[in-house]
């Protein structure tokens, strides 16, 4: 039994490592992304996030745009709304750009976010899309707390603004060298962006915003998990409610004579 149990852990351990590993070697906490794939609202500003902003460079080619209407969206709201680089509803989110031009200006080509979500996880997505900061020195002018030398620019700059490095020397007194720490500060506001009679920046709005965007990544890996999820609730209460009662009464009726 303990084997049997240390064997399952050590695969769960196996499983984990590449977001731990990846999130480690950033150096950065990743903070708890809001996923609510029952919260249809929030779903619904994510994929307009997603269409606006994502879709110019990826694409979500395992997803079609009326399956959207699952969040409560009419054909003709996903039409209006949504669709930028399609004609028919029943086409995929598939992206407007070449993926050679892709690979021609940002190094390489935009991977399809259909299963991003399940790859690199939320909390990642979520910490991500809130620490690009400017750096003159990176082709594109941005770069990234979690992702560092990302070749993305940040696209939803207007609506948080720009962030700048904020860089601490520390002296390590175990290895005697110097470590550098970075945080972010807010120069510049944006569009989603609070500014505090006090002058300080207020940032929940385009938490918000990306909170939203993220769980509709979260959506997008697995769409009929909610069903699934309801699915398998309604077979446990008919396992547990009727089957089990039914099956006892049967073996009662099956041994009476025996005994």
């Amino acid at each position: 039994m303990k084997q049997n149990m240390k064997k399952w852990l050590s695969v769960l351990l196996l499983a984990a490592a590449p977001l731990v590993a990846h999130a480690s070697e950033a150096g950065v906490h990743l903070d708890r992304a809001p996923v609510n794939l029952r919260d249809a609202e929030s779903l619904q500003r994510g994929a307009q996030t997603f269409a606006n902003y994502c879709l110019s460079c990826h694409g979500a080619a395992a997803m079609r745009y009326n399956r959207l209407q699952d969040l409560g969206l009419t054909e003709a709201q996903i039409q209006a709304n949504l669709m930028f680089a399609s004609e028919k509803v029943g086409e995929p989110m598939r992206v407007a750009m070449q993926a050679a031009d892709g690979k021609a200006w940002f190094g390489a080509t935009p991977p399809d976010l259909s299963l991003i979500a399940r790859s690199r996880g939320a909390d990642w997505l979520y910490t991500y899309l809130r620490t690009f900061y400017r750096d003159e020195s990176r082709p594109t002018g941005w770069n990234n707390l979690v992702f560092p030398s990302v070749g993305m620019p940040h696209v939803l700059w207007e609506l948080q603004g720009q962030q700048v490095p904020v860089i601490k020397t520390v002296k390590n007194h175990e290895t005697g060298k110097e470590e550098h720490h970075i945080s972010l500060k807010l120069e510049k506001p944006g569009l989603l962006t609070r500014v505090a009679e006090n002058g300080s920046f207020d940032q929940a709005d385009y938490d918000k915003r990306v909170g939203d965007l993220v769980n509709y990544l979260v959506y997008l890996g697995e769409p009929a998990k909610v069903k699934r999820e309801q699915i398998g609730y309604a077979v446990l209460l008919f396992l547990l409610f009727i089957l089990v009662p039914i099956s006892y009464f049967l073996k009662k009726e099956y041994w009476r004579d025996i005994h």
